[in-house]
């Protein structure tokens, strides 16, 4: 089982290795792809006035540190095509946000890597027609045929978010996660599954009770990973507390989503 799994947003050092260290048995775990998660800039926050992060090169240099700290596999968004280059070396897993998921410059460039590259669902898309954007990436990289087995072989993700409901809301219709995986391996992100968008007044919120019953669900539909963005405090959290999960939490529910994921 695919597991991404940190901060929303590099905070400051201290919070990112309080963060990673409590991570750590995961690297450990053979049930699990462990893959460390935190962004280095969130460049669609809602308001110009909200946290982004560190910023491309300390963001860096900070994944990098946790990298030959804790010797994680790192996954981080890349938000221009220009910054590819430079997030290749350090991280393992590209992310392409959702906003940007038919951003073909953006696909072809992180496609010309030798890294995984992990496409989050646009909130606005059909899921059917994700199979473009993979096979943006398949093509830049020799393979003109979209499919599981095919993104698979050549690293390539899809990553479910959540669609838009109405205004200020989100829903996972659990039928996308089986439309997906025709295309590629699907991650199920229960976190941001349960955002608010713009629902705080200027910025983001989100339920993050409902997390759980996502992912469980998610997990019995059958999915190739789950992303969770956790926190020892996302009371505190710079960016996405209200859908954030406790260390603590993240631990018990995989434990039940290896459960669940091994009865079926």
């Amino acid at each position: 089982m695919i597991l991404m799994a940190g901060p929303c947003v590099i905070e400051s050092e201290e919070s990112l290795f309080t963060i990673a260290s409590s991570l750590e048995a995961y690297r450990d775990d053979d049930r699990f792809d462990f893959y460390f998660k935190a962004s280095f800039d969130k460049a669609n926050r809602t308001s110009l006035e909200s946290y982004r992060g560190p910023g491309l090169d300390e963001g860096l240099r900070l994944l990098q540190k946790v990298k030959d700290e804790f010797d994680f596999q790192i996954v981080t968004d890349v938000h221009e095509s220009q910054q590819i280059e430079a997030v290749a070396e350090v991280a393992d897993i590209l992310q392409i946000p959702a906003f940007l998921c038919r951003q073909t410059d953006l696909l072809v460039a992180a496609a010309k890597t030798d890294k995984i590259v992990n496409i989050k669902k646009g909130q606005f898309m059909n899921p059917a027609d994700m199979q473009y954007s993979v096979l943006k990436v398949l093509k830049t990289r020799g393979c003109d045929e979209v499919s599981h087995e095919n993104a698979k072989k050549h690293g390539v993700l899809l990553t479910e978010r959540g669609s838009t409901f109405g205004y200020g809301n989100l829903v996972v219709d659990m039928r996308s996660l089986v439309i997906m995986r025709e295309f590629a391996p699907v991650v199920f992100d229960a976190t941001h599954s349960v955002q608010m968008p713009g629902g705080g007044g200027g910025t983001t919120t989100g339920d993050s009770s409902m997390a759980p019953y996502l992912s469980k669900a998610a997990a019995a539909v059958g999915v190739d990973g789950f992303f969770f963005e956790t926190h020892f405090d996302p009371s505190i959290a710079l960016s996405d507390g209200p859908n954030m999960l406790r260390l603590e939490q993240l631990k018990s529910l995989t434990e039940t989503l290896t459960k669940i994921d091994a009865v079926k």
